[in-house]
């Protein structure tokens, strides 16, 4: 597959910064007709080292940073997981919160009967937080800059919607109005600072959303 619309936001020896299009895997799917995705789109065109570090679902477009070598993949990864990488997202969410911003403490897991969705569940879940700040607030909807505290799967998507006030067009978890209130998933990585693996230089990319 050709790389086509995958904007490369920065490149080096050691990493690869790009802007993940919608409507695109960040890894191959199990079924055969999954395998186009991000890293191989990559990997086919210039970049046959690059190394997964993170993911973005299917239909999030933004920032991701990938790896080109086994040491910098391992650095990456280890910031990561200690929460040392700073993320922020622009999102487009039903109504108008109350408040200019706050946080989502709702501890999350998987939802096997209805995969691939989530649930909040206060028994059986894992911790989850997000932090919010209301951008613009609009009539029948508000955009909003989403900051994860942690990183669940869809914790964003699941939070908003737990909070009456799910992503604009969100398929899996917001209402009827707020699936055809736009044509895309409304959630965009905006934002995402690392500490280069070899350099140890702070980088800081942005990436403006779409919508």
């Amino acid at each position: 597959m050709p790389l086509s619309c995958i904007e490369i936001i920065y490149v080096d020896a050691h990493i690869l910064v790009v802007n993940k299009p919608t409507l695109l895997l960040s890894v191959p799917g199990r079924a055969e007709d999954n395998k186009d995705c991000l890293v191989t789109r990559l990997q086919d065109n210039g970049y046959p080292d690059a190394l997964i570090v993170h993911r973005l679902d299917w239909e999030t477009t933004g920032l991701m940073i990938l790896a080109r070598d086994a040491d910098s993949h391992r650095e990456l990864s280890r910031q990561f997981q200690d929460r040392e990488v700073h993320k922020r997202y622009t999102a487009l969410c039903w109504g108008d919160l109350a408040q200019d911003e706050g946080q989502i403490e709702l501890p999350m897991r998987y939802d096997p009967p209805n995969k691939p969705r989530q649930i909040v569940d206060h028994e059986l879940g894992k911790y989850a937080l997000t932090l919010w700040k209301v951008l613009q607030h609009n009539t029948d909807h508000c955009r909003i800059e989403l900051t994860p505290y942690t990183g669940r799967s869809h914790q964003l998507r699941v939070h908003m919607a737990a909070i009456g006030h799910p992503i604009l067009g969100d398929g899996l978890y917001a209402h009827p109005q707020g699936i055809t209130a736009a044509s895309r998933l409304c959630l965009h990585s905006s934002e995402l600072s690392v500490t280069h693996p070899y350099s140890k230089e702070h980088l800081a990319f942005i990436c403006p959303a779409p919508f």
